[in-house]
């Protein structure tokens, strides 16, 4: 078992060498690596910090580097300054190992302690898998091997989703990380929960004394959560046809959204805390009808089977079976090739009768929050319209934070590698977040299993299946499609 760490207890804050499994791969130069470029243009990398990225194929550090260095050209949010690139590439290295071979490690730890001891980081160590998931167990095992044991005051472990595909292989996933690394330095990495507007939610919610006392059945009618995508699977044919929207989209994502939405006020700001109650949530959800479908053209792309009974589009109505939320309808939704990419809570106020106006002539109130890709808050009431008549109309405040003049937002990864060098849990998922909608998914999916496979297609650049349509209008509802970039 790995020695855990408290938050703060690193006098530097990171002071680590990052170990990324994967340095070839997509994640790594579209992301990873921006990302830390980005942290070190804001001066928020320790002087006592090196990266060792891990790979297959050949490659010397300079010829590895002027590769990375044309990827952070043309994926950070941040112009790349030759000053500020040069001081992350001269603690950034490339090693060649096959990392499935176990007799291996012995060689990557004595590599790993010549950089440690290069760039004084106390041989602290985080390892991030930026690899297949069927890696995941056969490295968590080598990393456990004795030739790896070397004093840390903290080694900590960084797994990308799909963490799993259902309730059991996440279990023995899971069973294996904890064992090696302990809860306290396993983070499941969800890069949604580093979007700059998730993280507002809870503030929208708890530090405005105008909103909390409305955010409950008495005041709200319905909440809609909405994650499209206008393109289709592309060359991710392989993966999509093994998780669908379902697994893809639904177990992680938007089970994220709904628990920060739904969730009730935390005892503190602790990881705990936070976590705790998103758990609550997922515990007392409440399955009431799904929808399916599957873009038309989807079995014609590549790596995707011909008779493919794969979903691109899932649509769903839950509840959340408690005092505060009871009766109201959570509109759940998640499509490729739809018309628009965007992911977007709405939240509609109820229609009171105790007003001075008739409430039918009076336009919803609502609430967006809005996630990517324009940040931001959109609010709609009602008003009087100017002029001599007595005229009610809808009128809109719209915050959009990354149209505002110098804010530049953070990309995800950056604040999730920060918190992960800082010991800060808060926005990673702890293992019965993952367990209780595993739990949730995987009954919706044997129940589909059982059932005559019914998947009705959608046109591309539609918003899916008419079922889905139907799921909302046989409650006297239908989706909130707002236009433009609202």
């Amino acid at each position: 078992m790995r020695k855990s760490n408290e938050k703060g207890d690193n006098m530097n804050g990171n002071s680590c060498t990052l170990v990324i499994f994967g340095g070839t791969g997509d994640l790594t130069h579209r992301k990873l690596i921006p990302a830390l470029y980005n942290l070190e243009h804001d001066s928020n990398l320790s002087e006592n910090f090196a990266v060792v990225t891990i790979g297959r194929r050949d490659y010397t550090d300079q010829e590895y580097r002027e590769e990375l260095k044309q990827s952070t050209k043309s994926f950070s949010r941040f112009s790349l300054n030759e000053s500020t690139w040069e001081k992350l590439q001269n603690r950034l290295y490339y090693k060649k190992l096959d990392f499935t071979n176990k007799d291996n490690y012995c060689e990557l730890n004595n590599y790993l302690l010549t950089i440690d001891n290069l760039h004084q980081t106390g041989s602290n160590r985080i390892y991030y898998l930026a690899v297949a998931p069927e890696y995941f167990a056969n490295i968590v095992d080598s990393l456990r091997s004795d030739c790896m044991k070397v004093p840390h005051a903290f080694e900590r472990v960084v797994i990308e989703k799909p963490f799993g595909r259902d309730l059991e292989s996440a279990t023995f996933l899971n069973n294996k990380i904890v064992n090696a690394f302990t809860e306290a330095n396993t983070y499941r990495i969800d890069h949604y929960l580093g979007k700059e507007m998730l993280q507002n939610i809870m503030v929208i919610r708890f530090a405005n004394i105008f909103f909390e006392p409305l955010w409950n059945n008495k005041y709200i009618e319905q909440v809609q959560i909405s994650s499209n995508e206008t393109i289709g699977v592309e060359t991710r044919g392989e993966y999509y046809e093994k998780s669908g929207a379902i697994r893809d989209m639904l177990q992680s994502h938007m089970f994220q959204l709904l628990s920060l939405i739904t969730m009730e006020k935390p005892n503190d700001l602790s990881p705990t805390s936070i976590r705790d109650e998103k758990v609550k949530v997922l515990k007392e959800l409440k399955n009431k009808n799904v929808v399916r479908g599957q873009y038309e053209g989807y079995r014609q792309e590549k790596r995707v089977a011909d008779d493919s009974n794969t979903e691109t589009f899932v649509a769903l109505k839950v509840e959340v079976d408690n005092q505060r939320w009871k009766g109201v309808p959570f509109y759940i939704r998640t499509g490729k090739k739809m018309p628009k990419k965007s992911t977007e809570i709405v939240i509609k106020f109820n229609k009171s009768d105790n007003l001075l106006y008739d409430s039918t002539h009076l336009s919803d109130n609502l609430l967006v929050i809005k996630v990517q890709p324009m940040e931001g808050v959109f609010f709609q009431f009602n008003a009087k319209k100017p002029g001599t008549q007595h005229k009610i109309i809808p009128v809109q405040m719209d915050f959009c934070q990354n149209c505002q003049v110098g804010i530049n937002s953070p990309e995800a990864y950056e604040r999730l590698l920060f918190d992960v060098m800082r010991g800060d849990q808060t926005l990673f998922a702890r293992w019965d977040e993952v367990e209780y909608s595993w739990k949730f998914v995987d009954h919706i999916i044997e129940k589909w299993i059982k059932e005559e496979p019914h998947f009705p297609n959608y046109k591309t650049g539609t918003w899916g299946p008419i079922e889905a349509d139907e799921l909302l209008t046989e409650d006297n509802h239908e989706w909130i499609n707002l236009e433009g970039d609202l």
